[in-house]
């Protein structure tokens, strides 16, 4: 029987070897937001959802400029006609950047790279904020466009009658709209779920809120408190500007968007990625 010696050598050098391994560290969230956007021009429901806004914009800004007499040739104008087909496509834009993981059943990958799901959840949230605000954008250059160029062929002066201190307003009320998606989307994690969800709560609920408005006095006074739909409507029209109309959209917003959020969350993070 013969006894094996072991090289100190080489024993040494493993144990150097396992102490110069560094941690892995955990991937930036820049680097987690800029995955999520790609997400979100990747598939052909988001491809096409994205491009609809560059498109639908340049067909409101030219049905204005057709259909619209001279004196109706204004840059509000112009805005509120890019403005409501835009209302609908953002929501929908939010509600896909979350339910994608579920309705692609991506987000067994996702998750498993990246298992703090709070983190992948945030950087879809800043990744559809950064969507709304650059879409906003556009819209606003594309409605100045179509005003110059309304103005000069219908020979009138051009006018600008949106302020500096509307414009914010109107982008604002955008993004509570992609809020509300982004929540359903988070609450619901199914596509389809989340978009009739998002009609029944922007196109259903705001007209039995103001019925109820109308045959109750008790709610009259109580409807610009609980109904989002209300406040929302104020921010587009630049008509937020007292303290209380802003409690009543921190309001609106706590109710609608802040706890079942928060809500969703917990379970987002409890439940069985497949």
């Amino acid at each position: 029987m013969t006894a094996t010696t072991v090289s100190p050598t080489i024993s040494t050098a493993k144990t150097a070897a396992v102490q110069a391994r560094q941690p892995a560290r955990a991937i930036p969230t820049t680097r987690l937001i800029k995955v999520e956007l790609r997400k979100m021009f990747n598939t052909r429901s988001g491809f096409w959802m994205l491009l609809s806004i560059g498109v639908l914009s340049v067909v409101a800004t030219g049905a204005v400029i057709i259909f619209a007499p001279d004196d109706a040739v204004t840059y509000e104008n112009f805005a509120t006609a890019i403005g409501f087909p835009m209302s609908v496509i953002l929501p929908m834009i939010a509600i896909l950047g979350v339910t994608s993981e579920w309705s692609q059943r991506s987000g067994l990958t996702t998750f498993t790279l990246v298992p703090s799901r709070g983190r992948v959840i945030g950087a879809k949230a800043i990744a559809t904020f950064l969507v709304g605000i650059v879409s906003m954008a556009v819209a606003f250059a594309v409605g100045a466009l179509g005003n110059l160029a309304g103005s000069a062929l219908a020979g009138v002066d051009t006018v600008w009658d949106i302020s500096l201190s509307t414009a914010p307003q109107i982008v604002l009320g955008n993004l509570v709209g992609m809020a509300i998606g982004f929540t359903l989307g988070v609450v619901l994690r199914n596509s389809a779920a989340a978009i009739v969800g998002y009609f029944v709560v922007s196109l259903v609920l705001p007209g039995i809120l103001a019925l109820l408005a109308q045959v109750r006095d008790w709610f009259y006074d109580l409807q610009p408190w609980i109904d989002w739909n209300y406040t929302q409507v104020n921010l587009f029209g630049g008509a937020t500007n007292t303290g209380e109309e802003w409690a009543m959209l921190g309001s609106t917003t706590a109710i609608w968007i802040v706890l079942p959020l928060t809500i969703g969350l917990l379970f987002l993070r409890r439940s069985e990625v497949k």
